[in-house]
């Protein structure tokens, strides 16, 4: 294989996750022999009914156009300029480099700080050694126990080779399927619990009991208690969480036990039991912080339940349970016996994705675990998503050791003294810094379960400056969490519905969940309201506009979408800015700074300008996949 075709490989939508290439409702037979017939068509079936542009053919490709060529002088130019904006503002030579400088620590590049003043990222960061060795450690560990137990023998189904092999305790593939789901869940759970205890020491216990008291509200509780009931307890845990600070036990200790001196002579705090076993808090004390992505498993596992409950009494749709496509492992329920304790708590703690995710559902966990697929089997597949860990780790190091917009931002720097440009720098490169920073655990988590033998759905789909539209971003954005959200929210409450007054109403009760859900504090709050805000334009614009009448002029109508595009970007890097960098204050020293001179709003013209050209690019890749039959839908 020659450079170039292992780099497309390497970069390809189908190394990064198989799902991008093919229609949810795909069978993975289908894909496989897709795979071995290249000539084949991938997705044959699903083309007749789920093409996304039924009746628009896809339009010739501009690559090679004198239009385009314009484009990449201006990427050729204009890009080098804007990394060298933020390097010159992390200089000693900075005058606000006294102010940002005792938050930089040093590097292992020669001659150069790293900016490590990220909390949430510094705690990856520093702990990638430990969980390397994990990594290695877990899947050795699964393969001595599958061999101790003599797996093989008895989760092999009847095959022509082995049908006088007396060694062989071939059975029949639903038996089969019955036996590696149990072997699986016995490691998975074994494995957990020692995972759950040497992170959180003494509060696993505080864990579990959360976890008991959600299993007993789905299967204990009438069925029409149990949506309310695990939507209020699992919204007040996260509230609890957030305002108990993962209840202490010292401080609980001081309530059941008070102290039996004098009220004049209160022991301190420190002294009493509480506060000595709390000292065993393992790796990570801080528990709840962590326990949001928890959450959502619990909800995923009491709907899934309930769901599944109600479909037992309705006449089923024979399925092949050995190939169901995507949308039928996520959809179709789990065998009644499977919705067990045990079961339950090895989804739940699974390690892989204990921590970060991404999200899988209860059903899809049990699917996986009795028929694997088969992009986890295609070992160079999951080496190459691997490497791409690693390239996106290198590029990570490079940003923090040369550009310390991080550290900048949170020193509160005197605005005024950046020119316009630098101003816009810093708020890019942070929000770059945001999305590498989510992207590389989230790849790394999703790396070791595909090593595991699960594939949970890839977060990040395309690169954060790849965006132009704000209801396509949060599609691509953490995607596994916005299936979720329309899996177990977004479709209950009506979807899109018959209006778009309800369509609205439904979005703005989905982003405040998923600001609370985040943390709960008034910024995420106003992060969340400013994106409902931000979207009534798009879909404004979207009704008054609508693609069919413009199919005889496509290029007015790219122009057109194109202005738009520039407003839906501004907009949607304002509400990331408040929420996840800069806050409300922030934004508005950025904005004065942008817009407070004829100086600046001339640079806000040129830049938009600019988006306008990253905007036809951006349009041009999505042709691009149009034309090979692909639609991401972000």
């Amino acid at each position: 294989m020659t450079f170039p075709l292992a780099l497309h490989k390497l970069f390809s939508l189908d190394t990064l996750d198989s799902r991008f290439t093919a229609s949810a409702k795909t069978p993975p037979k289908e894909l496989s022999e897709a795979s071995i017939d290249p000539a084949k068509s991938l997705d044959p079936k699903a083309a007749a009914h789920d093409q996304p542009f039924r009746g628009v053919l896809a339009q010739p490709s501009k690559w090679r156009t004198p239009e385009f060529y314009v484009y990449y002088f201006c990427f050729l130019t204009i890009v080098p300029f804007m990394f060298k904006a933020v390097y010159d503002i992390s200089k000693e030579s900075d005058p606000n480099y006294p102010k940002f400088a005792p938050l930089l620590s040093q590097g292992w590049i020669p001659g150069r700080k790293v900016d490590n003043s990220d909390a949430q990222y510094a705690g990856f960061r520093e702990n990638i050694p430990y969980m390397v060795f994990v990594i290695v450690l877990h899947p050795l560990l699964r393969k001595a126990y599958d061999s101790f137990w003599k797996t093989n023998t008895y989760t092999r189904t009847p095959t022509s080779s082995s049908a006088n092999d007396v060694s062989t305790q071939s059975t029949s593939p639903s038996a089969a399927a019955d036996a590696r789901i149990g072997q699986r869940v016995s490691f998975d759970l074994a494995f957990s619990m020692i995972f759950l205890f040497a992170l959180h020491g003494i509060s696993a216990f505080k864990v579990l009991l959360i976890l008991y008291v959600n299993y007993k509200i789905a299967t204990r509780l009438p069925q029409s208690y149990v949506p309310a009931a695990t939507w209020v307890f699992n919204i007040g845990i996260l509230f609890a969480n957030e305002l108990c600070h993962g209840y202490p036990l010292a401080g609980l200790a001081s309530m059941l036990l008070p102290s039996t001196a004098g009220a004049s002579e209160k022991r301190p705090l420190s002294s009493n039991w509480g506060t000595w076993v709390d000292v065993y808090g393992g790796l990570l004390p801080r528990w709840e912080i962590h326990f949001n992505i928890t959450v959502l498993r619990l909800i995923s596992f009491n709907f899934d339940y309930l769901w599944s409950l109600n479909q037992r009494g309705s006449s089923p749709i024979e399925l092949d349970s050995a190939n169901l496509s995507e949308r039928d492992r996520v959809a179709t329920p789990a065998k009644p016996r499977e919705y067990t304790l045990g079961n339950y708590l090895a989804y739940v703690l699974y390690s892989p994705l204990y921590l970060a995710g991404p999200i899988l559902t209860f059903n899809d966990y049990i699917s996986q675990g009795r028929y694997p697929l088969s992009s986890v089997r295609d070992t160079s597949r999951t080496l190459l998503y691997g490497l791409r860990f690693l390239i996106s780790l290198a590029c990570m190091e490079v940003v923090l050791h040369y550009m310390y917009v991080v550290a900048i931002s949170k020193a509160q720097p005197t605005w005024e003294v950046y020119s316009p440009f630098q101003l816009s720098m810093l708020g890019y490169f942070n929000l770059h810094i945001i999305w590498l920073k989510l992207l590389l655990p989230w790849r790394f988590f999703r790396f070791w379960s595909l090593l595991d033998g699960i594939d949970p759905p890839e977060n990040m789909v395309r690169c954060m400056s790849d965006n132009y539209s704000a209801l396509a971003f949060w599609r691509g954005w953490h995607r596994s969490f916005n299936r979720w959200i329309v899996r177990y929210i977004y479709i209950p409450l009506g979807g899109s519905g018959k209006s778009k007054t309800r369509a609205i109403a439904n979005f703005l009760a989905v982003f405040t969940f998923v600001a609370l859900w985040h943390d709960i504090n008034l910024r995420l709050l106003a992060w969340s309201w400013l994106i409902t805000l931000f979207v009534l334009p798009e879909i404004t614009m979207t009704l008054l506009f609508p693609a069919k009448k413009w199919r005889d002029r496509p290029n007015a109508y790219r122009v057109l979408c194109s202005i738009g595009a520039v407003g839906n970007i501004l907009m949607m890097m304002a509400a990331n800015l408040v929420g996840f960098a800069v806050g409300l204050d922030g934004l508005q020293g950025l904005v004065r700074g942008i817009v407070g001179s004829w100086a600046g709003l001339a640079f806000l013209a040129a830049a938009c300008g600019a988006l306008f050209v990253g905007i036809q690019v951006m349009f041009e890749v999505r042709e691009s996949e149009k034309r090979k039959g692909i639609n991401l839908k972000c």
